[in-house]
């Protein structure tokens, strides 16, 4: 009997020794075999592009990052923003949603392929219904008045006074994330500038003249001083040229003041002539006749074409050409007409002529 005894108590030592084996080894292989707990993938290249960084300013939010896992179906995605950020009650007609710059349908709730996007408190829950998004797509959120996709956007999300601030990246779709966003006190650049008046005025030459002068045939001045004969249905030959340029925006005008033709006491009557471009040869005249490369306004009696207009007011300031705005250069030809009759006293004759030019600013 006590054999047996013995013999039960060694088996059942065995048995228990043989337990313990076992379960230090089943404890060495935990021990060495590592746990590891689950956790989200983090999204890339994670940015929101703000339409104003100014403090207590309205703004729209461009949210973008690429996910390393996709979205499946019934999953959500998830924008905090921080606490600072006037929210204002955007709804999912405030925002759109892309996946790889395709927009995804938008609904407050979801709803087989359509989406649901909603706010509550300071996150913006993106729901999907059936629909998924692909591992490393690049997903784009939109919230403000640029979302266009479905419904036009009206309200836009308020930035917290000047301070650092977050959106963090989260949801049932296992990625996160988070975006830094610093929000400053004024985030426009005033810049001025000055753009001074400016007007130039040239005379191409300052010393013209007629020759000798007929009474059987009309004489147009030239730039040498030597003068040419005139004739009737032809453009008569420009003695020189007047040029303008000036940003006065009131415009400009070039006006004229001389006496006539003078020897002594004796002068040239002043003419007045219409449409004919060698005046009346063998009556006294002396004229000018105006015409210019660009739209400014030739006053009337002083048209030069190919029935040109000559006419001359002694001693008094009188507008020549003028114009109502701002002129690039601007070129006008100026022609001069002279007619004597036979009794006309011989003698050297002269004038001086003073253009002036004068910007309106």
């Amino acid at each position: 009997m006590h054999k047996v005894h013995r013999t039960w108590k060694r088996a059942t030592v065995q048995r228990l020794q043989r337990a313990l084996v076992v379960l230090s080894v089943l404890a060495l292989l935990f021990a060495t075999v590592p746990i590891r707990p689950a956790s989200a993938a983090a999204v890339t290249s994670l940015k929101d592009t703000l339409s104003r960084l100014q403090a207590s300013t309205a703004a729209n939010h461009t949210i973008q990052f690429t996910t390393p896992t996709g979205v499946a179906a019934g999953q959500t995605i998830t924008l905090t923003f921080g606490s600072g950020f006037t929210m204002n009650a955007v709804d999912f007609a405030d925002m759109d949603v892309a996946d790889d710059g395709v927009d995804l349908t938008l609904a407050a709730t979801a709803s087989g392929a359509t989406w649901g996007a909603a706010l509550s408190g300071q996150v913006v829950t993106i729901t999907s219904g059936t629909g998924t998004i692909a591992a490393s797509s690049v997903i784009a959120v939109e919230i403000g008045t640029h979302a266009t996709a479905g419904a036009t956007g009206d309200t836009q999300i308020t930035n917290p006074t000047a301070s650092s601030t977050t959106v963090a990246i989260a949801g049932t779709f296992g990625d996160s994330g988070t975006l830094a966003i610093n929000i400053i006190a004024d985030d426009t650049v005033d810049i001025t500038a000055t753009v001074d008046p400016t007007i130039t005025f040239s005379i191409s030459d300052v010393a013209i003249g007629f020759g000798s002068l007929s009474s059987s045939t009309a004489r147009w001045a030239t730039g040498d001083a030597l003068g040419t004969n005139g004739s009737a249905g032809s453009t008569p030959t420009a003695a020189h040229t007047l040029a303008i340029a000036t940003n006065a925006q009131s415009g400009w005008a070039i006006t004229y003041n001389g006496a006539t033709l003078t020897s002594g006491s004796n002068t040239i009557t002043v003419a007045s002539v219409t449409g004919d471009s060698d005046g009346t040869p063998g009556s006294e005249q002396f004229g000018i006749s105006a015409s210019t490369d660009g739209d400014s306004t030739i006053a009337s009696g002083y048209l030069r074409d190919t029935t040109a207009d000559f006419t001359f007011v002694a001693s008094t300031t009188t507008t020549l050409a003028s114009e109502s705005g701002e002129t690039n250069t601007e070129t006008i030809s100026a022609s001069y007409l002279a007619n004597i009759s036979t009794i006309t006293e011989a003698g050297s004759y002269s004038t001086s002529v003073t253009y002036i030019a004068t910007a309106t600013f």
